[in-house]
């Protein structure tokens, strides 16, 4: 008998043969789709990862609306991926579908400024402390451009990542630590140029690395999510943000920190929730209720280096920016969400049934004597195949078991909850009920009673 964290592999195996079958006897018009899908969509479906689900076929989807999804074979489902963060506050929140449909009257875009975008800026300067912003229309954007204004402004050619970070498709990013070198992530694919010429990683919560590799005083910025979050989620050490703030200080670095997926934590993310000052944020995905729109913001000093930098070069493009960023549709959606939708009082709700369902998994994790710890962040909690909370990406890589996830995912799946397929994140929206929390529970329950070694 093959035993893995727990879990009895001969069994796991024969339950999936099953649901495999269940689910494409119950998915006729999905089949039809996927098949006429692969002959124009590459891997059958429009962005490649979306193949990355647990399911056999592809899942076509019908629509999507607060915290249920209905697919196109009429199976509703509990929706804990909520577009990985894209739709954490429910899909189509009714205040954002009306700022877009009033908008989408008035010109979709321009490449001048409105109101809307003004009103914007002021409230992210409320919220998260930084007082001048730029927009984009990805957190992958975001990012980009904001690492290219922190080699700008500090004439530093290199950046700095932790092992295991995930901050969209900047090509900088991709950068692992394999025997304790750096090395360009084999999965990235067509890379012709040396990523580690110009990136330096180190792991997460060790502060000695960190002081090791701003040493010599090359590094524009360290760019980090606050806790990561897309390796499985690793949290900081008490006292590590305090302390590494003043080490990436101390040797002339910048912060930048990415809030795309920590914006769980609160209306201001993690840094308002606990004190961090970064010099630069970014905040992607949710901003705008779905639709594509992200923002980064700069602190003063750093912003007015910025404009000078900008004014002393030749004129031409800068490399930063897009035709449709800014647009007046994404800031009339910005706005909307954030004046309506992204309120303490939804932040609340989220919070307490997360905190639910986190205990809940941990109690049920002990009636089974397994191995596997549960981390909450907000209105975002993970169950890892791990027995206490990894510390950094290396230890959260180890832990991960895709055979198992697939296992799981698809079983729930087939159960009417879905969740994020690459790893084991569960977020709740102000429209997650409670008896949804308790239908995953006692459906993992029911797939551990027959997989349980």
């Amino acid at each position: 008998m093959a035993i893995r964290h727990g879990i009895d592999l001969d069994k796991a195996r024969a339950l999936h043969e099953r649901e495999t079958e269940d689910f494409l006897a119950r998915h006729s018009r999905s089949l039809e789709l996927a098949v006429r899908a692969g002959e124009h969509l590459l891997f059958g479906v429009p962005l490649h990862w979306m193949d990355d689900w647990p399911t056999p076929r592809s899942l076509f989807l019908a629509v999507a609306r607060n915290a249920r999804l209905t697919d196109v074979d009429g199976h509703v489902y509990a929706d804990f991926c909520l577009g990985d963060t894209g739709a954490m506050f429910g899909h189509s929140p009714a205040p954002v579908a009306e700022a877009i449909a009033r908008e989408s009257a008035r010109g979709l875009t321009a490449m001048l400024p409105g109101e809307d975008a003004l009103w914007v800026a002021e409230e992210l300067s409320r919220r998260f402390g930084l007082p001048v912003w730029q927009f984009a229309l990805s957190a992958s954007d975001a990012n980009r451009f904001a690492i290219r204004w922190a080699r700008a402004v500090t004439g530093r050619d290199r950046i700095l990542v932790f092992n295991g970070c995930y901050h969209g498709t900047v090509d900088d990013v991709f950068v692992d630590l394999a025997g304790g070198q750096a090395t360009p992530r084999s999965s990235l694919l067509g890379q012709v140029y040396d990523l580690t010429e110009h990136t330096r990683v180190v792991e997460f919560n060790d502060l000695a690395a960190l002081e090791d590799a701003l040493g010599d005083c090359r590094v524009a910025c360290v760019l980090a999510e606050p806790a990561m979050t897309n390796i499985g989620m690793v949290l900081p050490d008490p006292g590590y943000w305090e302390q590494a703030q003043a080490i990436i200080r101390r040797h002339g670095s910048l912060l930048l920190l990415d809030e795309t997926h920590t914006i769980s934590c609160g209306p201001g993310g993690y840094a308002a929730a606990h004190g961090l000052r970064p010099d630069m944020l970014v905040l992607g995905k949710p901003l705008a209720g779905g639709l594509p729109a992200a923002a980064y913001g700069f602190s003063a000093e750093l912003a007015a280096r910025a404009q000078q930098a900008k004014r002393a070069a030749p004129p031409g493009h800068s490399g930063i920016g897009t035709t449709l960023s800014a647009n007046r549709l994404a800031c009339a959606a910005m706005r909307a969400n954030l004046a309506e939708v992204m309120t303490e009082d939804n932040y609340r709700i989220m919070f307490e049934r997360a905190g639910q369902l986190a205990q809940g998994l941990r109690e049920l994790f002990a009636r089974f004597a397994l191995p596997w710890c549960v981390t909450q962040l907000g209105a975002r909690c993970e169950f890892q195949f791990t027995a206490r909370p990894p510390r950094n990406g290396s230890e959260a890589e180890a832990g991960q078991d895709e055979e198992l996830e697939r296992c799981i995912h698809l079983y729930l799946l087939n159960r009417g909850l879905l969740i994020t397929p690459f790893h084991n994140m569960l977020l709740f929206s102000p429209h997650t009920s409670e008896a949804d929390g308790q239908h995953l529970l006692e459906a993992f329950s029911a797939w551990l009673e027959g997989t349980v070694a």
